[in-house]
């Protein structure tokens, strides 16, 4: 582990992921954490992890972004000890709580509900979601969260940025805000400034679309539903099937001659 991105969510997690895959470094974000860490991560969140359980977590990848890795940075630091620290920021924080908000919007999609809620992945990736943001913030964060808990959520993200900024060792710590670009980033990890320009990812939430055309896991889920969606189609044809078949056998002449006299008792 060389790089610890303990930038909370919403602060430009996603463009710090592309930005360090681009200089070269294996990235674990939110996703890759699910796909290669659930149980561990369930653990963790349940019951507490060791600096030994950490290191074996990441011990062949190079950088961490995103929930649940930046709320647990000072665990992975202890495993890591000579690892840089990136605290990605917004401008204020009421920026930052309206991107999450149309993050939350985007999220809440009847798509990603139906999603979420007939593929075995998706339950699993809702549930291993509502586990971290139980933990971190007190209050989940899913599909069906109808509405997110505004003092919680500022609470949650002003605690944090306060324990990093206090906590972190100063000569390992950058600050660093998406409009910064390479230079900074670039100095402080001692490589080379790219000669593409900066990304600026999940403009508007927009990753949600991004990941369902892309991501491993999104694509799985998608898959998955479309089997739960075909096999239950075929299920209620045979249904169907079976019904018309079975009233093709009944006597409806004779039974409404008997619920008639029944009615007239």
């Amino acid at each position: 582990m060389k790089v610890i991105v303990a930038g909370f969510s919403k602060t430009g997690t996603k463009t710090m992921q592309a930005a360090l895959t681009d200089l070269g470094y294996n990235v674990y974000d939110f996703m890759e954490n699910f796909e290669f860490l659930e149980k561990e991560w369930k653990q963790i969140c349940m019951v507490g992890g060791s600096t030994e359980l950490f290191r074996k977590m990441y011990e062949n990848v190079d950088a961490v972004t995103d929930l649940p890795g930046c709320a647990f940075w000072d665990e992975i630091l202890k495993a890591f000890p000579d690892a840089k620290i990136i605290l990605t920021m917004r401008d204020n924080e009421e920026q930052w709580w309206q991107s999450l908000l149309k993050q939350h919007e985007q999220n809440t999609s009847l798509l990603l509900k139906i999603l979420f809620t007939i593929s075995p992945t998706g339950r699993r990736l809702q549930q291993h979601g509502s586990r971290i943001m139980n933990a971190i913030v007190g209050q989940e964060m899913t599909p069906s969260t109808k509405v997110l808990n505004e003092s919680l959520f500022k609470m949650a993200y002003r605690r944090h940025n306060a324990h990093v900024l206090q906590n972190a060792p100063n000569d390992q710590l950058l600050v660093f805000n998406f409009k910064d670009g390479w230079e900074p980033l670039c100095k402080f990890l001692g490589v080379p400034v790219p000669d593409t320009p900066f990304h600026h990812k999940n403009k508007k939430g927009s990753i949600t679309k991004e990941m369902l055309q892309t991501n491993n896991i999104a694509l799985k889920i998608q898959r998955e539903a479309m089997v739960v969606a075909a096999v239950s189609g075929v299920l209620a044809a045979i249904g169907l099937y079976k019904g018309i078949s079975l009233a093709r056998t009944v006597n409806w002449e004779d039974m409404f001659t008997t619920l008639s006299s029944l009615f007239k008792k």
